[in-house]
C-alpha cells in the first residue's frame, strides 16, 4: 500500500519523481532523476541529472533504491527544501 503525504508542513511549487540514492542522514533522503538537456551546438539532447535533499516524515519508511514522489516545500533547514509525499515503490 502507498503512503501518501500527511503532516504539518505545508508544501507548494514543483512536484518531482525520482530515486533515493544516500539515506545516511536523520529524516533526510537525497533523491535524483534524469532530465534532457537541449545542446544547441549539435542539435541533439543529452541525459543530465539533479538531485535535493528532501525531508522524510515520521509515518514513512523509506530506503535507498526507493521510488518517491517530493514536491516543493518552505526551507525546512540549510539544503531541505523537498518534501516527501508518495513512496511509489511499495
Amino acid at each position: 500500500m502507498k503512503k501518501k503525504f500527511r503532516g504539518k508542513i505545508g508544501s507548494h511549487g514543483r512536484v518531482f519523481s525520482g530515486v533515493v540514492i544516500s539515506r545516511k542522514m536523520h529524516k533526510t533522503a537525497k533523491v535524483t532523476w534524469e532530465r534532457r538537456f537541449y545542446l544547441k551546438k549539435y542539435e541533439r539532447y543529452e541525459k543530465r541529472t539533479s538531485s535535493v535533499m528532501a525531508h522524510i516524515p515520521e509515518n514513512m519508511e523509506i530506503k535507498e533504491g526507493d521510488k518517491v514522489m517530493i514536491k516543493e516545500c518552505r526551507p525546512i533547514s540549510k539544503t531541505k527544501h523537498f518534501i516527501i509525499i508518495e513512496n511509489e515503490s511499495k
